[in-house]
């Protein structure tokens, strides 16, 4: 939306700076360049300026402004996200809003098992303050050395351990925000039970700055992890991998934390871009399975003796081909170091399509082994390779070019193509097509097309109500 005729940007941002100081905002190329592309390099726009309030307060202020000034808002976190959804477009006109001088940890509550921290806290950075307590915050990814904690909370984001512990949704327990007219929604003290309407944090969270800027959040901690064993497991089949999913619920419940899967393909792509590593198993597996079993002080001095009887009842079913368990902690993070190459590895080997799908989660094996087939087929020359979180039914559904394609005239013929055919694939399984990194803007288009008519639009009249200048991250997700 543009400002009215009578107001001008310089006017804006006169008032902006008037507001912020200098270390608030800025206009300085240099400065704001490099948070105008998107971690992944697909999206670069322009933005009026960089601002970067201090507190709540500054920032209640700065979007009113906004609002009288008709200037676009565009919130960015660690500038980690997978699709776009923290880049500006490339009018000029939106105001780029980073939240990370916000990152103060207003308290750690031991007794209750809750945090209060403000929306730029880093995700490593809670970790630790977590830890010092004898406590953890039991949400980690890739990116958790740049992840913010208000990006977290505006994605939904997901990570290694939702298994047990589910996605950031379950994991806030008050919310701060300040809405598109300023007026700053203050929910922070948690209540096991409160019937006074609807959930409105819930409301936010997953909205991705398109509803309300996340300010601080509440969040649930949980007892420290005093030992974990990791194992690390060959199979014969996807199907096969379910069947020892369920085996090992059965056998530890809540102290399965994590349960991953690779093809063997993935683990290739890592021996060949990380040629020191050392494999768990010496034996090729079409499928290899990553599983995380966590003891806190309590139920120690029985997790490795449990693991084992798991895993030799697994043998005895049929259930796997060869497994091994972590000895120690350092090479329980090397079993770990080998999954989080995968992408990394990937990419080494060229360009490929990547999506973050989910379907009802005893489906997902019949899925992989359905569509892979048929995208390869319909696609000649690529290879469709999944992996992840199968515990949770996300993998992460990647196809990959033929040799030698390049890499953005592939992406915009042949990959468009195959992303909207695996979208369809999806929908047709009743699955999601976001299930961890948000819409942005790489899959509003997809949304539109493929979504729920009735869904899209609740989503539409809801974010009409609470932004209706439509100043709150424009372009995404809606």
């Amino acid at each position: 939306m543009n400002a009215p005729a009578s107001i001008t940007p310089d006017t804006f941002l006169s008032a902006a700076a008037d507001l912020l100081g200098p270390r608030g905002l800025t206009t300085d190329p240099e400065l704001v360049e490099p948070w105008l592309t998107d971690w992944r390099g697909r999206y670069t726009g322009k933005a009026c300026a960089l601002a970067s309030p201090a507190n709540v307060e500054e920032l209640s202020a700065l979007v009113r402004l906004c609002a009288q000034h008709g200037v676009p808002i565009v919130p960015q976190g660690g500038n980690s996200g997978m699709s776009g959804g923290a880049t500006p477009d490339e009018s000029g006109t939106a105001l780029l809003l980073s939240m990370r001088r916000m990152n103060a940890i207003r308290s750690v509550d031991v007794e209750g098992r809750r945090a209060t921290c403000e929306a730029g806290v880093i995700l490593q950075t809670l970790h630790e303050a977590a830890e010092a307590q004898g406590l953890r915050f039991p949400l980690t990814l890739g990116g958790k050395g740049s992840a913010t904690v208000g990006g977290l909370i505006s994605t939904n984001a997901g990570g290694s351990q939702v298994l047990r512990h589910g996605s950031m949704r379950a994991m806030v327990l008050g919310l701060e925000a300040v809405l598109a007219d300023g007026q700053v929604f203050s929910q922070l003290t948690p209540l096991k039970k409160d019937n006074r309407g609807f959930d409105l944090k819930q409301l936010l969270i997953g909205s991705e700055g398109t509803l309300g800027i996340v300010t601080a959040a509440t969040l649930a901690l949980s007892p420290a992890v005093a030992e974990r064993v990791v194992i690390w497991a060959g199979v014969a089949s996807l199907p096969a991998a379910r069947a020892l999913l369920l085996h090992c619920d059965d056998a530890v419940s809540d102290a399965l934390e994590g349960f991953e899967v690779m093809p063997q393909a993935s683990i290739d792509a890592v021996v060949d871009h990380m040629p020191t590593v050392r494999l768990p198993l010496a034996g090729r597996h079409a499928w290899h399975v990553l599983i995380e079993v966590v003891a806190d002080r309590a139920s120690v001095a029985t997790l490795r003796e449990r693991c084992e009887t798991m895993m030799a009842d697994a043998f005895e079913a049929d259930l796997l081909e060869d497994a091994v368990l972590s000895a120690n902690e350092a090479q329980a993070e090397a079993f770990w170091l080998i999954r989080e190459t995968v992408p990394s590895a990937e990419r080494a080997r060229g360009p490929a399509v990547q999506h973050d799908i989910s379907v009802p989660v005893e489906m997902m094996p019949a899925f992989v082994e359905e569509t892979a087939p048929l995208i390869e087929a319909e696609f000649p020359g690529t290879e469709a390779i999944a992996f992840g979180h199968l515990g949770d039914g996300n993998v992460h559904y990647h196809v990959i070019a033929p040799g030698e394609a390049d890499a953005r005239a592939w992406n915009a013929g042949p990959g468009k193509a195959i992303s909207r055919r695996v979208h369809d694939l999806v929908t047709q399984w009743g699955g999601s097509i976001s299930a961890e990194h948000g819409i942005g803007q790489l899959k509003r288009d997809e949304l539109a097309r493929l979504g729920d008519p009735v869904a899209l639009h609740l989503l539409r009249t809801v974010k009409q109500a609470l932004d209706p200048q439509g100043l709150l991250n424009p372009g995404k997700l809606v």
